[in-house]
């Protein structure tokens, strides 16, 4: 124990991301699934249907298609995605489960520089002492290491963004081209999620406000020439016209603001201090406010980051995740001074003491429940069964249980077939095998030509028999064949709420 003690004094980073390390490859090997549903259908799926030959929802122009918008999204992180399949399907890895594992260790390391550079950051501004908090708390936290593995873009812009930081704050006045590096990392966030620009304004604003008007300059600098050739040069590759995708995603939100999860504007006022555990949390968050006079390079680009989403009526709570770091940073550094300085928290340490032991205990149970876990797997899972059973034929799912239109993983079924879903009221949605940039959705009565099916799989064990008995009568007779079974992190989400997080467990029949 002294050993180890004595090598944690001499190198605490290297322990932290030791355990940073370990806690991902948990998550990189044992969750399997997908968290939302971007991070599998704007990311996964289009690059392995490229792969395949098809043109999964009309992302290309011209290719099996007769689409000719783009999608809206930044086909940077896709682009990475396809030439690393491509890559792996050249060495004979093409098992879908195995690439994703791959893929999940790849962002297990991308997520320890996070970890790395934000205790730099703090080591710069703060010292030692809230360096090593910063690390664990970045290390550990209790959704880092399992959402850091995933194929969110709004986890991966953290990296650009935690690095164009340190480079700041690395550069101070001495290298210009620090600067200048800085911003092209920050340009290159922006091509990774779009809304990131905030955040990066941000950071020119602290240096403009500063009067560093060299430093200004050559940042600005750096950050237009990485947009224009990355995000302006790929747009102008694939379809003849720079920032078509930014054009059309800002269309489309401006469009739907008002389509998805709607929040009161301090919704990301409650749920940060929720993310950071509290009432630590609280503390940290409190904290963060105290920043904007003695570390504003962590204080104003993450509050115009915050602005922005508190101000947009679209308030999803994955959202808020790239400035999360950063308010946990510039917390630590505020907090520890303030709680040293304050005559009311000094005469009550042993609560303190109670209420950060409460916040670390609840961090660690979390920790231990939601790193292994797998989420959406019973999908993956039936379509992973039916990859060498179904072949060419269109794929049925009964979900007469929900009028909630299911949209199937076909990058794990390994064929790009076409599928029907069946929902209640009659309601059907059916999606071709090359998806011409539409969805068909339409309302008839039962029954519907499934085509030439061999498979129907039913969503849910509710009602089931009486589900079977209504389908056989439109479509013939069925046998049961597998049951596919949800993880334990779905059927717990189901269990505190029943109706926004249905248990999906999947029930395979055979056409007979």
């Amino acid at each position: 124990m002294d050993k180890i003690k004595d090598y944690y004094s001499r190198n605490p980073l290297t322990f932290v991301l030791l355990s940073a390390l370990l806690a991902r490859l948990i998550s990189a090997f044992f969750s399997r699934g997908y968290g939302m549903i971007d991070d599998q259908f704007l990311v996964i799926e289009p690059v392995q249907s490229w792969l395949d030959g098809y043109n999964l929802d009309g992302w290309l122009p011209g290719r099996n298609t007769n689409n000719t918008k783009p999608a809206g999204f930044s086909m940077l992180y896709p682009g990475l995605h396809y030439y690393f399949f491509l890559l792996l399907e050249k060495i004979g890895i093409a098992v879908p489960a195995h690439k994703m594992v791959l893929v999940r260790i790849l962002h297990a390391f991308g997520s320890l520089l996070v970890v790395r550079w934000g205790y730099k950051i703090s080591e710069n501004l703060g010292g030692k002492t809230a360096a090593e908090y910063t690390g664990w708390m970045l290390a550990l936290l209790w959704f880092m290491p399992m959402m850091s593995v995933r194929n969110l873009v709004e986890m991966v812009c953290i990296l650009p963004l935690m690095y164009t930081t340190w480079l700041l704050v690395k550069a101070e006045d001495q290298d210009w081209k620090l600067f200048l590096l800085a911003g092209i990392v920050g340009g290159l966030a922006f091509s990774v999620r779009f809304q990131t620009f905030t955040f990066v304004a941000g950071l020119g604003m602290v240096l403009f406000f500063q009067k560093r008007w060299q430093q200004v300059f050559l940042f600005g600098i750096g950050v237009v020439v990485s947009i224009f050739l990355v995000q302006g040069g790929i747009d102008y590759f694939v379809w003849g016209r720079p920032f078509i995708q930014f054009e059309a995603y800002t269309l489309y939100n401006l469009s739907n603001a008002y389509n998805y999860i709607i929040g009161p504007w301090y919704n990301y006022l409650i749920l940060i201090p929720g993310l950071l555990v509290p009432p630590l949390g609280l503390f940290l968050f409190f904290g963060y406010f105290l920043a904007f006079r003695k570390h504003p390079i962590l204080f104003y680009p993450a509050l115009l980051f915050i602005i922005f989403h508190s101000l947009f009526p679209n308030k999803q709570e994955r959202f808020i995740l790239p400035v999360v770091p950063f308010v946990l940073m510039a917390g630590i550094l505020c907090w520890t001074q303030f709680y040293e300085n304050s005559k009311f928290w000094q005469s009550r340490i042993r609560l303190y003491k109670g209420l950060i032991r409460f916040s670390v205990i609840a961090n660690c149970v979390l920790l231990v429940f939601l790193t292994p876990a797998s989420t959406k797997i019973s999908l993956m899972d039936a379509m992973t069964y039916l990859s060498e059973k179904n072949g060419d034929h269109p794929i049925v799912f009964e979900n007469t249980n929900s009028n909630s239109p299911i949209i199937l993983p076909r990058f794990y079924l390994r064929h790009w077939v076409g599928y029907t879903v069946l929902m209640r009221d009659s309601e059907f949605l059916q999606i071709p095998s090359l998806f011409s940039g539409n969805q068909l959705s339409v309302k008839d009565s039962l029954p519907v030509d499934l085509g030439d099916f061999k498979y129907v799989v039913f969503g849910q064990v509710d009602n089931l028999e009486t589900r079977v008995a209504n389908f056989e009568k439109s479509h013939g007779k069925i046998a049961f064949e597998a049951h596919i079974r949800s993880s334990y992190l779905d059927d717990f989400m189901h269990w505190l709420n029943p109706f926004g997080n249905k248990s999906q467990d999947c029930f395979v029949y055979k056409r007979i």
